[in-house]
C-alpha cells in the first residue's frame, strides 16, 4: 500500500456536503479546523492486497461469531462482567439461536506489511459508512474514472434489504430508522439517513426518528414512534449497552412484547461491540496470524500494551504503555474504566507521519470494502482524517462482472 499526494478537486468541500457528508471539517478546541475528508492524498492498494483483506475480513468475522456464542453461553461470563445490564445474556442466546438478521460491521486493522492485525471490531454501531460507500466512490469517478476501488458496500446494502423484503422478513414491508438526538455533529443522523435511503431503494416504506422518541404502548405492549405507529422492524444507530440502560430498555429485558421488534443490529451484536471479545478470540485462536495477544484485567506477559475499556469509541479512555516511553500515553474520555482489556501494542504503519488504520466492511457476512483513516498520533481518535483509496493498475469491471460478484 502506498500513499500519494494529490491536488484536491476545486470546490471539494461543497461537493462532499451535497453528496451527504455534512461534516467535511473537524473543529479543534483552539477554534481552528482541519479537513476530516482529506482528498489531498490517496492510498493505492494492489488487487492482491484487496483479495487478502477480503479473506482475512471474512475469516475474522466467522471467528467473531463463534466467540459471540462462547461469550453468551453463561458458562464463564455474567452480564455485568461484560458491562451489560442484568438479563442481557439470555436474550443474546435466543437471538443467536434465531440467527437474527444482521446487516453490517466494521473491523479496524493495522497492516504493516506482514499480516493485517485486528485491533477491534465494531459490530453494533459502526460509522464511516457514507464516506466509504458514497463519497470516496464519487471521488474515484471524478479523479480516476477508469480505475477501480474495493467498494461494493452500497450495492450489497441495497441487495440485503431487497432480499429480506422479498423473503417477507419485514412485517408490513416497512422499517423505522433511529439515531440519537444527543449527537450533534450530524455523523449519526447522516449515517442513519443513508441506510434509510438504501432500504427505500430496495422498496421498503421507511420512517425516520430520534431514538428518544420511542414510546411504549402499555395497552398493546408494543413500542411505538412519536405518532403512535407500532415499531416492528427498526434500525438503530444507538449502542445496545446504552439502550438497555434506558427507560424503555426494561421492556425489552422483561420480554413484555408479544411480537418483539426486529432490531437491526440485533442484540447478539452486543458480543461484537465489547472489547471483551479480544481476549476471548485470543483464547479460542491462540497465535492466529491476524490476532494480537489480549487479556482481561492485566497485561500478563506483554511488554508493550494498550489498555482499552470494554465500551469506548474514538480512542477514548485508552492507555498505551511502551518500553521506551517515559510515561504511558493516555487518551481521556467518558467511558467506564473499571474493567479493562489489555492488548499487545501494535502501532499502525506511518506514511510520512500519517498513521493509517484500515477499516474493512462486512455486509451480510461478506467483505464489502475498505476505508482508511489516518492520524498524527498513535491513537485513531476524533481528529483522524478519512483518505480515499484506489486499486492501482486495476481497470474498472463491467456491470456483468459486478452483478456476478454480488450474486456469489
Amino acid at each position: 500500500m502506498w500513499r500519494h499526494a494529490i491536488k484536491p478537486r476545486p470546490g471539494w468541500k461543497d461537493t462532499v456536503i451535497e453528496q451527504g457528508l455534512v461534516f467535511p471539517m473537524t473543529d479543534h478546541p483552539d477554534g481552528s479546523e482541519t479537513p476530516y475528508w482529506n482528498e489531498s492524498a490517496w492510498y493505492e492498494v494492489t488487487m492482491d492486497e484487496v483479495l487478502h483483506l477480503e479473506r482475512v475480513t471474512e475469516e475474522l468475522y466467522e471467528m467473531c461469531r463463534h466467540a459471540a456464542s462462547v461469550m453468551a453461553s453463561g458458562d464463564r461470563f455474567s452480564d455485568t462482567q461484560l458491562g451489560l445490564a442484568p438479563g442481557t445474556l439470555p436474550l443474546v442466546r435466543e437471538s443467536l439461536k434465531r440467527d437474527d438478521l444482521s446487516v453490517y460491521a466494521r473491523f479496524d486493522l493495522a497492516w504493516t506489511g506482514a499480516e493485517p492485525k485486528m485491533l477491534e471490531i465494531n459490530g453494533d454501531t459502526p460509522t464511516g459508512l457514507v464516506e466509504s460507500a458514497v463519497i470516496q466512490w464519487n471521488w474515484l469517478e471524478d479523479v480516476f474514472p477508469d480505475a477501480d476501488q474495493w467498494n461494493s458496500v452500497h450495492d450489497r446494502l441495497v441487495k440485503w434489504w431487497a432480499e429480506h423484503l422479498a423473503a417477507g422478513d419485514f412485517p408490513g414491508n416497512e422499517a423505522h430508522f433511529f439515531n440519537s438526538g444527543a449527537e450533534t455533529s450530524g455523523e449519526e443522523a447522516m449515517t442513519v439517513a443513508y441506510l434509510r435511503d438504501t432500504a427505500a431503494m430496495a422498496g421498503l416504506a421507511t420512517y425516520g426518528h430520534e431514538i428518544e422518541d420511542v414510546g411504549w404502548d402499555s395497552a398493546r405492549r408494543t413500542f411505538v414512534d412519536w405518532g403512535g405507529r407500532p415499531i416492528r422492524t427498526a434500525f438503530k444507530l444507538y449502542p445496545w449497552e446504552d439502550m438497555l440502560d434506558d427507560e424503555f430498555g426494561r421492556y425489552i429485558l422483561a420480554g413484555l412484547e408479544p411480537e418483539p421488534v426486529r432490531w437491526i443490529e440485533p442484540i447478539w451484536k452486543t458480543m461484537l461491540s465489547t472489547k471483551a471479545i479480544l481476549p476471548v478470540l485470543w483464547e479460542l485462536y491462540p497465535d492466529h496470524p491476524n490476532l494480537l495477544p489480549a487479556y482481561f484485567d492485566d497485561p500478563g506477559d506483554l511488554l508493550e500494551w494498550v489498555a482499552k475499556p470494554l465500551h469506548g469509541r474514538e480512542g477514548s479512555n485508552i492507555r498505551i504503555h511502551t518500553v521506551g516511553g517515559a510515561e504511558d500515553h493516555v487518551h481521556d474520555g467518558p467511558y467506564d474504566t473499571s474493567t479493562m482489556v489489555y492488548q499487545e501494542w501494535h502501532p499502525a504503519p506511518s506514511y510520512e507521519g500519517n498513521r493509517a488504520v484500515i477499516g474493512s466492511w462486512i455486509v451480510d457476512g461478506v467483505a464489502a470494502g475498505m476505508m482508511i483513516r489516518e492520524s498524527d498520533g498513535p491513537i485513531t481518535d476524533y481528529y483522524a482524517r478519512f483518505v480515499p483509496h484506489a486499486i492501482g493498475t486495476s481497470p474498472r469491471p463491467d456491470q456483468e462482472t459486478i452483478q456476478q460478484w454480488l450474486a456469489e
